[in-house]
Formats: structure tokens, sequence, C-alpha cells
């Protein structure tokens, strides 16, 4: 992308597909098998009742429904025609397989819909809901991608935050997605407490390593009534600075493959009960933060990438 330093996802799609491409919001009545007490109890130490859905239509209206009127009121401010279909809050193949298969049919009914994104978790991924979903979509043309929380590869920092799984159960879903021909997206989180730049720059290098196609960062925000949000009131959790939030941003996207696509750089937090978010700056300010720091540096994505493929072999090459 010329006038980035890095692979824009608006610009991934427009290149694709021809022309502006959104994203609809679906909201799911689900849950999370770390809440539930299936696999734990409370789910991550950061997340609220609302998950990541907090931007959504209420999860009682229809899947056609919900695409509907988000289409309408995007198509009409945004001027697109096509969209993505996004499951986005909670776990959303965490449901008996044929409610999973509705919501996906409900979905790819609209001639509209050009592709899913489906939110969930590494250990909410087998091989009988992939197959479905492969079923599904045959014949449709549809670009399908799965994102899947991983947060980071520091699998004491998951242990820390009550994540629930550790890198092996995302390094499987990775791989059986992957099989089907279905892109994978990875969640992030760069600030998470416990975690340093060195971990930021493995989450980099195990991404490429497996040859993700998407990835979505998010810096951490702070709600009242989490546990982590009790945590900050005690004064026990300790943010890093918004400085050092762009330089670790800044660290991964050089040691990311080239041929990664950002979906996003920063996200926003739920207007209400929430006791930090952003360093209290706009998301777009940190953003063009990030882009012109790389570009005063002459630094781009993929600049650090150079550990693939037998790095020290390259002597013999020479």
């Amino acid at each position: 992308m010329p006038d980035l330093p890095y692979r824009a996802y608006s610009e991934h799609l427009k290149a694709r597909f021809g022309q502006k491409v959104y994203k609809l919001p679906v909201n799911l009545a689900g849950s999370c098998p770390n809440r539930d007490g299936n696999l734990g109890w409370g789910g991550c130490i950061y997340c609220g009742e609302e998950g990541s859905g907090f931007e959504c239509l209420p999860n009682w209206i229809g899947v056609k429904e919900q695409l509907e009127r988000n289409k309408a009121y995007i198509g009409r401010n945004y001027g697109s025609r096509k969209f993505i279909a996004y499951f986005q809050a909670f776990t959303n193949t965490y449901l008996p397989l044929e409610t999973f298969a509705q919501n996906i049919e409900a979905a790819v009914g609209d001639p509209d819909i050009i592709g899913l994104s489906i939110s969930t978790r590494p250990d909410c991924i087998s091989d009988d809901y992939l197959d479905r979903l492969a079923e599904i979509t045959q014949g449709r043309e549809l670009a399908v991608d799965i994102e899947l929380g991983l947060q980071t590869v520091n699998y004491r920092t998951l242990a820390k935050i009550n994540r629930g799984h550790t890198l092996a159960e995302f390094i499987d879903a990775v791989l059986r997605v992957k099989q089907r021909g279905f892109a994978v997206c990875a969640h992030l989180i760069l600030n998470l407490p416990g975690d340093e730049e060195i971990d930021v720059v493995e989450n980099a290098k195990v991404l490429s390593a497996l040859g993700v196609q998407y990835v979505k960062l998010h810096a951490l925000y702070i709600l009242k009534g989490t546990v982590l949000g009790e945590m900050y009131e005690r004064g026990e959790v300790q943010i890093i600075s918004l400085d050092e939030y762009v330089e670790r941003v800044i660290a991964f996207l050089e040691y990311l493959h080239p041929d990664v696509v950002i979906q996003r750089l920063i996200g926003r937090a739920p207007a209400k009960n929430t006791l930090f978010c952003n360093w209290g700056v706009s998301w777009w300010k940190i953003r063009d933060m990030i882009i012109e720091r790389m570009k005063s540096r002459q630094s781009f994505q993929g600049c650090r990438c150079d550990y693939l493929n037998g790095k020290a072999l390259r002597k013999f090459r020479r």
C-alpha cells in the first residue's frame, strides 16, 4: 500500500472486490466456555458482560434482521453495496452444531453478503463445525475468515488473565481452519500486564510462521465490575505508557510477515463503566501516531521479517 507502512484491511478489500466492503456486526445470544463452567468460571479478567459486542444490536433480534438493519445504515452512510457478515460478540461457534449452521445459513442467504467473519476461541474450533461451514459455503464464492482470540503467545500471561487456553490450542485451531481453505484472523492485545516487547515480537513471529492471513490489534481497556477493574482500582495493575504502546505496535509490524493484512491497529471501548481506555486519546490519533513514527524512521511492515526458512543456513547460500 503506497501511502501506509503496513497492509491495511480497507485497501485489501477494495483491491480484492473492486469496491468498498464493510462489516455488518451480528450479535448472537451466546456465552463462553470459560464463563459457564464448561472450561472455567468468570471468563477473562478483563471481559465485561457484553463481551466485544457493545456496539451491536440486541441479540434477541434475528440474524437476518440484524443484517438488514445494519446494511441499511452502513450502506446509506458509507456508500457500500457489498458486505461481510461479522459474527462478533462472545464465542460464535460455542453453540450446538445445528444452531451454528442455522446462523450461518441465515447470513449467506443475503445476496449482498460476500463474506463471513466468525469470531471465536481457539478451543471452540473442531473438524465437524468446520466441515459444516465448508458445506454451507461451498459454491457460494464467499470470503470466509475465522477470528481467533489469542491475545498473546505468552502462556504465563494467558494463565494470569484466566484466558482458559494456551498457545497449543491456537496452533491446533489455525491448522484445522487452514486445512479447509478458510482464512485466519488473530486477535491480539499488545499491552497485557506481564507482557514485554519480547512477547510482542514473538507474537509476530508465531503468526508469520503459521501463515495467518489477518491480524487485529487492540489496546487493553479496563471496565468497572471486572476482576481486572478491581485490580486496577487497588493499584495492582500498571498500564504501559502510550509511547510504549506505539513502540510495541511498530515492533510487531516490523517483525510481521509483509503479506499479513492488518485489520486494526487499535480498538475502542464501551462508553460507560470504563476505567481506562486508550490513554484518553482518540483511537485515530493513536493510529496516526504509529503511521507517522514509522514513516519518519522509514520503517515498514516486515522490514525485520528475516527469521523464517532456516535463517542460519543463509551463510552457505552466499
